[in-house]
């Protein structure tokens, strides 16, 4: 019990450390703010030793209080074994200032992932993609998993947007 309250301590700090970092950057650069919340639930599935894919369904909160709903699928390559109960995950999402509008976030993105459940547990997930690959997403209450897993590796993300009026 321990070594998994290490971990997911370890977890939550590489996930403010991230963040943290993030925003200072956006913030001397000047051309990337917070741009809102995304949040998505993942599907539950299996790692299958080298890779797995989970359907989404994802919301996305804009700071001015707008929100979106997008589709896709998140796939891992590397160490990916066990099983996993259907998920959240949120990231902060940052952008240039000039990208907003419906359907923005829609795209693909790729990044780092690690995590480790028994029972429950988490994981973090880094990425970059969307518009031009200018859109970052950065955990800020990183995944949330029930099962018996564990991965590290490289995370793929594709989001669609669900709205019609694009």
């Amino acid at each position: 019990m321990a070594v998994k309250q290490s971990f997911l301590a370890g977890i939550a700090a590489a996930a403010l450390l991230v963040t943290a970092l993030m925003g200072t950057a956006c913030a001397q650069d000047g051309t990337t703010v917070e741009a809102g919340l995304l949040t998505c639930r993942a599907a539950q599935g299996f790692g299958y030793i080298l890779g797995s894919s989970r359907v989404l369904q994802c919301t996305y909160l804009s700071s001015s209080g707008a929100s979106e709903s997008y589709s896709g699928s998140l796939s891992k390559v590397g160490i990916d074994v066990g099983y996993l109960g259907s998920s959240t995950l949120m990231w902060a999402v940052f952008a240039p200032a000039d990208v907003s509008g419906l359907g923005a976030l829609a795209g693909n993105y790729a990044g780092a992932t690690a995590g480790a459940t028994v029972g429950v547990g988490g994981a973090i997930n880094v990425m970059t993609g969307g518009f031009r690959n200018s859109i970052a997403l950065q955990p800020i209450s990183v995944e949330s998993n029930t099962g018996l897993y564990v991965g590290a590796g490289i995370a793929a993300m594709r989001l669609e947007s669900d709205d019609n009026d694009m």
